[in-house]
């Protein structure tokens, strides 16, 4: 059983920056290729990005494409989401998935485990 926790979430001015982390306990961290998601109120869950589990393999939605980089350190069992440039319409919840796998997920994919997510508010 894998526990995610995010944190590094805040306030932060339009164009400024923030770094979110999701922590992993209790499973083998470097076999599992994770994911950020986001959901604002009143929209549906949105992919943002996605990692391979040794992190050789990236990829972003294209809203974030060139201004978020989403990393890894396994022996930390730490995923990082760096967000530069942020802009009011990036405010929502972030969550952290993880699954099993040695490829980046594809869209549809099942997850085994989630965080219970973290806030990111981002004022214009």
């Amino acid at each position: 059983q894998v526990q995610l926790v995010e944190s590094g979430g805040g306030l932060v001015q339009a164009g400024g920056s923030l770094r979110i982390s999701c922590e992993a306990s209790g499973g083998t961290f470097s076999s599992y290729a994770i994911t950020w998601f986001r959901q604002a109120p009143g929209k549906e869950r949105q992919f943002v990005a996605t990692i391979s589990w040794i992190g050789s393999s990236a990829y972003y939605a294209d809203s974030v494409k060139g201004r978020f980089t989403i990393s890894r350190d396994n022996p930390k069992n730490t995923v990082y989401l760096k967000m530069n440039s942020l802009k009011p319409e990036d405010t929502a919840v972030y969550y952290c998935a993880a699954v099993r796998s040695a490829v980046v997920p594809a869209p549809g994919d099942e997850y085994d485990f989630w965080g219970q997510g973290t806030q990111v508010t981002v004022s214009s």
